[in-house]
């Protein structure tokens, strides 16, 4: 029979899923939110026998902990990011039937709307405490009172930080053409793609869409954004001819329909989309190979739910 400083402990760990959701999501990065997801655990084994006893909602106190965690690394990103090489795009996410390398059930990450590459986008353009509440109370309804604790500043300037989230928030976002409709969009581009139709291609992209590449500096790709729809498909039919052999896959990204660039049997690429009615708006290209674990086995494995 398991003791109750054991059941505790099982619990404590079974919040291993619901802070890794919380971090991705605040972070942008599996990696980042998993060494914020450790800190945070290694915070609370830190802790004496009686402290931890003390402590009347462990959950509470572990995602407290977990917030001001990402709240500084947040802070520490946006100088790092200005360093970065070229655009930086969130870490995209596979399927959970998709992902390398295998399951590991204890640590899964819910694929919804909020995290969607045009959503984790736009969360790129908070300010940390404006993320953070955003997140913490419009995708996790924690109460601002909450909140406030993490952050380190009243509930009512919480409640002001969330609603400046939410007006840049709706200010960027459009709305998510369906599942279904996107996947056939995405199949048609991917078919235009192969058969280098430039034509078709123009066809399918908005006349303002943009795409941006991150390398990361690692793997050459343009370092701007590729901007108008004719200019994107003479870039894309360029790719093709520089590489041949290139293996173009569907696949979901992030909760939605995306292709998978292979070559020579190695994703060296993952692209998510945002449509509007029948084009494509915006293409993001993940080429920087610290950002694509999930999808080579390099590194650890997790599932996604």
């Amino acid at each position: 029979m398991s003791t109750q400083p054991e059941v505790e402990q099982g619990a404590v760990f079974g919040e291993r899923r619901h802070l890794t959701n919380v971090a991705y999501r605040l972070l942008g990065s599996l990696a980042e939110a998993e060494d914020a997801v450790q800190e945070t655990y290694t915070r609370w084994y830190a802790l004496s026998e009686r402290e931890r006893a003390a402590i009347a909602s462990p959950g509470a106190w572990l995602t407290t902990v977990a917030g001001r965690i990402c709240l500084d690394v947040l802070g520490s990103a946006r100088a790092r990011r200005e360093r970065y090489v070229g655009a930086w795009i969130p870490e995209p996410l596979p399927d959970r039937a998709e992902w390398a390398g295998g399951d590991d059930p204890a640590d899964r990450i819910t694929l919804d709307e909020s995290v969607s590459m045009a959503f984790l986008v736009v969360l790129e353009s908070m300010t940390p405490a404006e993320r953070v509440a955003f997140v913490l109370h419009d995708v996790f309804r924690y109460p601002f009172a909450e909140i406030a604790e993490i952050i380190g500043r009243t509930s009512a300037a919480c409640r002001q930080l969330a609603t400046s989230a939410r007006r840049r928030a709706g200010a960027a976002r459009t709305p998510a053409a369906p599942s279904a409709g996107q996947a056939g969009l995405v199949r048609h581009f991917r078919e235009a793609w192969e058969a280098r139709d430039i034509e078709a291609l123009v066809g399918l992209l908005d006349p303002d869409a943009t795409m941006v590449a991150d390398g990361g500096g690692l793997v050459g790709t343009v370092l701007h954004p590729v901007e108008g729809g004719e200019e994107i498909a003479a870039y894309l039919i360029h790719i093709a001819d520089k590489a041949p052999g290139l293996r173009l896959l569907e696949r979901t990204v992030n909760g939605r329909p995306g292709l998978v660039a292979q070559h020579t049997g190695v994703t060296v690429t993952v692209a998510a989309f945002e449509l509007e009615g029948d084009r494509v708006t915006r293409i993001w290209a993940v080429r920087n190979p610290e950002k694509l674990r999930a999808w080579t086995g390099n590194g650890p494995a997790r599932a996604i739910l």
